[in-house]
């Protein structure tokens, strides 16, 4: 591009584009995380299990033999990306990446909370939920894009992501 600076491809954000997000997040069962391989800082990725509490905030549940659950604990900077291809071209179908901080729950009843968002996901879950090794991890968001399909991108903040309102509830509790 001569002259100039670079033209903006992002469009603004709606409330119409901030509930397709909120939809695409709350439904999804599964995400591929992205985190930094402790010593090289390479990105490793991996699929996992998605859940979110009420307010939209992606939960994790992993393994300590997980790969990705020691990337995190030595730094808790990941990419979290959500969305699934359905028929034909996979870039056609809607995608949101979000830039997350992983914070590990030890507190007694956020854990109780995550287990009963995660359990209401995932009810298979139940035969490994109580293993000594598995950790959940919140992820809070930072920023995010959303690819909508052809044309449709938007660059959103957490705000746009989460549900503020306490009389919006989540689906899956």
């Amino acid at each position: 591009m001569a002259g100039g600076a670079p033209k903006d491809v992002f469009q603004p954000v709606t409330d119409a584009v901030r509930t397709e997000v909120r939809t695409l997040i709350g439904e999804a069962r599964h995400a591929a995380l992205a985190s930094l391989q402790p010593g090289s800082g390479h990105p490793l990725a991996s699929r996992v299990g998605l859940a979110c509490f009420a307010d939209g905030t992606p939960l994790i549940f992993i393994s300590a033999l997980a790969a990705h659950t020691g990337a995190l604990l030595a730094d808790p900077r990941c990419s979290l990306l959500v969305g699934t291809p359905g028929k034909g071209d996979p870039l056609a179908h809607a995608r949101v990446s979000i830039l997350c901080q992983a914070e590990v729950i030890t507190d007694a009843q956020e854990i109780s909370a995550a287990r009963k968002c995660y359990l209401a996901a995932h009810p298979k879950a139940q035969l490994y939920i109580d293993l000594p090794d598995f950790r959940f991890f919140r992820l809070r968001p930072l920023e995010a894009s959303f690819n909508g399909g052809f044309g449709r991108g938007f660059r959103l903040e957490a705000a746009d992501l989460l549900k503020l309102e306490p009389d919006q509830g989540d689906r899956r509790n």
